[in-house]
């Protein structure tokens, strides 16, 4: 069902039951790469369906069940999943599922038992086409989001990683969507793909690239512009024989005036005002970015633990010296109650974002208190965090690693009875000193009085 068109593809259109794919034609001969999507998911309702699915298989793909695309692949795909079928409320949301060829891509539960790695991000009905970057390198699939709140290409977030992934050498890259009983518009903008290289294994040649008879094309041009260069160069003296060596340079002098070199002191104020803003806007991206991954790390070290509570917790029930069940339980308690936090943080970090990117229009000074306030609850916050770390990492240490304090030395004996006479002697008389010299200046002084 996809339509092509001169500036997009449009892979599904808002009817239900579509579904619709566009792969290339050519397998990709490289190890690393890297790929920029730009879509757009758009639909009249409050709720859309199904999603939209970026692959990266060892064969084509063909029309399927799984956003458009068959099941039991070789390699990874990206979905962008718009409708909630576990009812958990977490979509839309992005998921990383892999397979081997041999998985049945779990539908009904969003994927939740398969996904290696995943965030909650709202991509539908955005203001700028939405941005993905996905890198794959060294065996680590990242995957980067530009929400689509802003026209800068750059402005990606931090999404979801896996480390240790181990994709076919060579593959076909696609993107597919699919409709249900709820519809949306899938448009495809660009699909931009980049191989990447590790530095210095690889001596690119330039000159095998081009063929030879590209290379004369290439110098015939140029030597053509070069000659109608010339040519109007001299029409130029010519006609303004008074003007010598560069007349662009000569004549742009006299449209300069004091207003376009010299700039009042409230532009002067107002730029810097800006300047600051966007300092502050950038630190508190990096910071969001950072806290981004934080959280990622703590959901899968409290995914681990759980696993690990369900694989040894039967058998090591009656042996001595295990953690019992409760002390576990608390242990998970507590890197929730740490998740819970960072959440917090991360709430207080996009509420900043959307005040910062307020006060660039003029307002009052409720805002700049209101972000201040932030400020404020994201330090209170990060105190938080950092007592539960430290008080978790106390608590779970066993007894024989917890640190102790190390002893203090013996006090050396470093000032004899003589030394502190001797000294005690010389401070006396340089305080008798001093005090003879204030009474003489004091002396002096009174005479002009």
């Amino acid at each position: 069902d996809a339509i092509p068109s001169a500036d997009q593809i449009r892979i599904t259109t808002s009817l239900k039951s579509q579904r619709g794919s566009v792969w290339t034609k050519n397998k990709s001969i490289f190890e690393y790469w890297e790929v920029e999507v730009t879509f757009r998911v758009t639909g009249r309702g409050r709720i859309g369906a199904d999603g939209l699915a970026i692959w990266f298989t060892e064969e084509q793909g063909l029309e399927g069940p799984v956003f458009g695309a068959a099941d039991k692949w070789n390699g990874v795909g990206i979905f962008f999943d718009s409708f909630d079928n576990d009812g958990k409320k977490n979509n839309p949301g992005v998921i990383v599922v892999g397979n081997n060829g041999n998985l049945l891509y779990d539908h009904q539960n969003d994927g939740s038992t398969q996904a290696l790695a995943s965030c909650q991000r709202d991509f539908r009905n955005k203001p700028y086409p939405v941005r993905v970057k996905i890198t794959y390198y060294l065996k680590t699939l990242t995957v980067l989001i530009n929400n689509g709140f802003t026209p800068d290409k750059e402005d990606y977030e931090f999404c979801a990683r896996v480390e240790d992934m181990a994709l076919p050498s060579q593959g076909y890259f696609g993107i597919s969507a699919a409709t249900g009983g709820l519809a949306d518009d899938h448009d495809v903008l660009s699909f931009l793909t980049f191989r990447l290289t590790e530095p210095g294994k690889e001596a690119l040649q330039p000159d095998a690239e081009i063929p030879q008879k590209d290379k004369e094309k290439y110098q015939e041009e140029f030597e053509h512009f070069q000659q109608e260069l010339d040519k109007k160069k001299e029409e130029f003296q010519k006609e303004h024989p008074d003007v010598q060596g560069q007349p662009g340079k000569t004549s742009c002098a006299f449209f300069l005036s004091a207003d376009d070199v010299f700039e009042t002191v409230s532009d002067r104020e107002l730029r810097q005002i800006f300047e600051g803003q966007n300092r502050i806007h950038l630190e508190i991206k990096q910071l969001n970015r950072q806290l981004d991954m934080i959280l990622d790390e703590q959901r899968r070290y409290v995914s681990a633990v759980t696993d690990e509570i369900a694989k040894r917790g039967a058998g090591f029930t009656g042996q001595q010296g295990q953690i019992s069940q409760q002390e576990i339980e608390t242990v998970v308690k507590n890197q929730e109650e740490v998740i819970r936090q960072v959440n917090e943080m991360r709430n207080s970090m996009a509420d900043t974002l959307r005040l910062i990117s307020g006060a660039q229009h003029p307002g009052s000074a409720a805002g700049v208190y209101e972000t201040t306030q932030h400020f404020n609850d994201i330090k209170e916050h990060l105190h938080v965090v950092k007592r539960d770390i430290e008080h978790l990492v106390q608590r779970n240490m066993p007894p024989s690693e917890k640190s102790k304090c190390p002893d203090l030395p013996p006090f050396p004996s470093c000032l004899s009875t003589i030394h502190f006479f001797i000294f005690a002697a010389v401070q006396t008389v340089l305080f008798i000193g001093y005090i003879m010299y204030k009474s003489q200046q004091e002396a002096a002084a009174k005479k002009f009085f």
